[in-house]
């Protein structure tokens, strides 16, 4: 007896599935997706505080942004003079923080798996030139995610400096590792979410549903739409990341769009080749639409004249009989 859980998608030339293949197919890619996120959870929760092959430690790494600020903006928590800590409140702050880091270390580390996944997922319902792409676009989505939280990174200490040097002189801005930490966190994976967007734009063109004069002619209300995602989506609602933000995303759509210009006028030379551009939509169809041979009519026999019927005396009568009744 076979295992349900072994259960393998058929392999349908149009790609059509039961509902139940879609149910089995849907548990597969996320038990995958879920597995390879719980181990690379778990070394990043490692990470945290080990450091691997010359690297720093993940929370080290993480709170370089902070402690790269002047002391003057950052609150001492630690008699040794120049230490650069944040601030614990309760018992398990330690620990949750830890798990916190390592849960978004681990999505960001198994993208490549989980986009792949997503992708084999939504595969069947495309056609066979439109599925070839997949390693393409997986390759390209993780590496836009990557690109998005490293850019996020790297603009963290712009912002704190923004956020935290306001009214300096009359207070300190005393952060929290779960404060601290969460902003950080938002933003990594906002960024990264946010590079996908592009894609998700190139991956419609090339499948036809939007073509490039859409998207030429919805330039300026995309790239305004932009701006103010980029407004409302960041955390820490300084200009410095929401500018970074609609900047990055502006360049990635219109490197999009150029995509799908490139891709449009190859498809426009394919048709060209193909004849397919040259058909008038109001004359004939230039497919050849010749009858096969046909042979003549058969000659149809002249008609023959129909006979009366002939009548019994006996029907007749009855008849006759049924009549005089009646009248």
């Amino acid at each position: 007896m076979k295992s349900p859980f072994r259960r393998r998608r058929r392999a349908n030339p149009d790609g059509t599935m039961s509902l139940i293949d879609h149910l089995y197919e849907f548990r597969n890619r996320l038990g995958i997706s879920i597995l390879a996120i719980l181990v690379t959870t778990i070394f990043g929760y490692i990470w945290f505080e080990v450091a691997f092959f010359g690297w720093p430690s993940l929370g080290e790494l993480l709170k370089q942004p902070y402690c790269s600020l002047p002391a003057s903006s950052r609150a001492s928590f630690s008699a040794e003079p120049g230490a650069c800590t944040l601030l614990g409140t309760g018992p398990f702050d330690q620990f949750m923080l830890r798990l916190k880091v390592g849960a978004t270390a681990g999505v960001i580390l198994a993208c490549p798996i989980w986009l792949y996944q997503i992708w084999g997922f939504i595969t069947p319902g495309l056609l066979k030139n439109e599925r070839r792409y997949a390693y393409s676009f997986v390759s390209v989505g993780a590496v836009l995610f990557v690109s998005g939280a490293v850019l996020a990174y790297l603009i963290i200490p712009q912002a704190l400096a923004f956020l935290l040097s306001i009214g300096n002189e009359i207070q300190t801005t005393a952060l929290t590792g779960a404060s601290y930490f969460s902003l950080v966190i938002n933003l990594l994976i906002i960024f990264g979410v946010s590079f996908e967007v592009p894609l998700l734009v190139v991956a419609l063109n090339f499948t036809g549903v939007v073509s490039y004069e859409m998207l030429k002619k919805s330039r300026r209300g995309i790239i305004f739409g932009l701006f103010v995602f980029a407004a409302i989506a960041t955390p820490g609602q300084d200009p410095i990341s929401m500018i970074a933000l609609a900047a990055a995303l502006t360049v990635l759509f219109e490197m999009a769009i150029q995509v799908a210009r490139i891709n449009d006028k190859r498809k426009a030379k394919r048709r060209l080749a193909e004849g397919w551009d040259t058909w008038d939509p109001d004359a004939p169809s230039p497919i050849d639409t010749t009858p096969s041979r046909i042979d003549g009519p058969s000659q149809i026999e002249a008609p023959a004249p129909v006979e009366t019927p002939a009548v019994s005396a006996g029907a007749d009568t009855v008849r006759r009989d049924r009549y005089d009744d009646i009248t």
